[in-house]
């Protein structure tokens, strides 16, 4: 159990040696041309899409491939993008070469779009993968001379080394605006009605995985899990410590001093059709009448791997004058052994809805610590940041593989942060509401603020996409399976 938080000093001083996120190279300008689009079979007179595509990566080689798309319906009835299936055909720099897929954003929703990776039955010269693309219910539908609007997709090889995609059947550097391009193929169920394969290849309607390592978007055989719906009555039901959990009381930082922990704060309630648990923090104004809240795993047992939770964060306090510098948290941690010691590891979210730390109000980080100094202070971190408001549900996920920490809220990239911060030894999970201090709102009025948590999941060793993420919970749901545990101890 943690006894030191390094956010208790201001945020100013958190930066230390901030090390700068892996750029991206700048693009070449070296280019293909385009080739003349082929007639569209027969089978797609009545219920029909087509798929218009640019690249803002338009460079023979880059750091990543960005094929950009819009599905447009050319039909005369409305499509379920649910049946649609897209296919982008590249050639891999080499047999065992691994990628990656993300979504940088969507008119859409990034979390209604999935990418997977496959490999041609007959390759060519110019395409033996394929990126895959998928829609999940949430995307809708689209009305007939309807589009999506912007997909902005794009993929990367596992290693971050740069690629060459002058090679690839579908990319075409010269198209930096939308235009239709039949070298993408789309599917309406099994039945292809846009594009055509390289080669002859037939697009089938169940991908073949990529070599022995998992990529983000096909995990491959399912992880060891914990998920845990929080179905609990109080802080004192004793299934959450039997599922491993503990609900804080001990005195100590970070926050006010003289604050107490206080379990009782920690609450269970119907919300939904989900059980949710709420974190209440409350203040008269001094520290002897502060109470914070904090729910950790009892074990350090989780390292690389996919971390999320649903987090609703408050702006305005439940009751009370609003204006005390608040903190609301999903984080992983393990302990510093000593000052500057090279295997602590920790990762933030961290929002502030009233300022602190030297900021003035709305503000949410994501950190990623390699390790720090307490006395005289010295950090060894990168964070992210943004000034808004985040007031509301948000789903967070975190992914840790052997390359980069990647933060995603609400389906999109938040930050990406270096290898250099990678963890050296497992971590626990926790959830924690506390304040910095007592300035923003000095009074002594009493008020309370609350931060609610849906579920928390963890997938060892596998990197979701936050769409996977959403499913495995819901599978886990309907399922009527609220807790589950099978990540071994450390």
């Amino acid at each position: 159990m943690r006894t030191l938080r390094t956010a208790e000093v201001p945020r100013g001083s958190r930066t230390g040696k901030r090390r700068t996120a892996l750029a991206l190279a700048a693009a070449l300008t070296a280019g293909l041309g385009s080739a003349a689009l082929t007639a569209l079979p027969a089978t797609a007179a009545a219920d029909s899409v087509k798929v218009q595509y640019r690249t803002s990566a338009t460079g023979a080689t880059a750091d990543q491939v960005e094929p950009w798309f819009k599905v447009v319906n050319n039909g005369a009835a409305a499509v379920s993008l649910g049946q649609v299936t897209l296919r982008y055909y590249f050639k891999a720099d080499g047999p065992d070469t691994q990628y990656r897929y993300a979504c940088s954003w969507a008119v859409k929703g990034c979390a209604d779009i999935t990418g997977t990776f496959g490999t041609l039955a007959h390759p060519t010269a110019t395409a033996d993968r394929y990126l895959e693309i998928t829609f999940a219910a949430g995307a809708g539908t689209l009305a007939p001379g309807a589009d999506t609007g912007d997909m902005q997709l794009r993929f990367y090889r596992a290693d971050w080394q740069p690629l060459r995609q002058s090679d690839d059947y579908s990319f075409d550097g010269s198209r930096t605006a939308y235009g239709d391009w039949d070298k993408v193929t789309a599917q309406l169920g099994s039945t292809t009605v846009w594009g055509t394969a390289p080669g002859g290849d037939t697009p089938d309607p169940t991908p073949t995985p990529t070599g022995p390592t998992p990529t983000p978007t096909d995990p491959g055989p399912a992880g060891a899990t914990l998920f845990d719906d929080l179905t609990y009555t109080s802080s004192t039901d004793p299934a959450i410590a039997a599922h491993g959990w503990s609900v804080r009381s001990n005195s100590g930082g970070p926050g006010v001093p003289g604050a107490a922990w206080s379990p009782e704060n920690v609450t269970f309630a119907a919300d939904g059709g989900n059980s949710i648990m709420n974190l209440e923090t409350s203040t008269a104004g001094s520290g002897e009448s502060t109470k914070q809240t904090e729910v950790l795993t009892k074990a350090t047992k989780f390292k690389n791997g996919t971390y999320a939770a649903r987090v609703k964060f408050s702006d305005a306090p439940k009751y009370g004058p609003d204006g005390d510098h608040l903190v609301q948290t999903f984080f992983t941690i393990n302990d510093l052994k000593a000052p500057m010691a090279d295997d602590y590891a920790e990762y933030d979210f961290e929002y502030l809805p009233n300022g602190g730390w030297g900021e003035p109000s709305d503000i949410l980080y994501t950190t990623s610590w390699e390790t720090y100094r307490p006395d005289p202070w010295e950090a060894v971190n990168q964070h992210t940041e943004s000034r808004t408001s985040y007031a509301g549900w948000h789903d967070l996920v975190l992914t840790i593989d052997g390359n980069a920490i990647t933060y995603f809220i609400d389906g999109r990239v938040f930050g990406t942060h270096d290898a250099g911060y990678l963890p050296e030894r497992p971590m626990s999970i926790n959830f924690n509401q506390w304040l910095i201090d007592l300035n923003g709102q000095p009074g002594s009025t009493p008020r309370a603020y609350d931060q609610k948590v849906d579920y928390v999941l963890h997938v060892k060793d596998q990197v979701l996409t936050p769409a996977q993420v959403a499913a495995k919970v819901g599978a886990y749901r309907t399922a009527g399976t609220a807790f589950v545990d099978t990540v071994p101890g450390a």
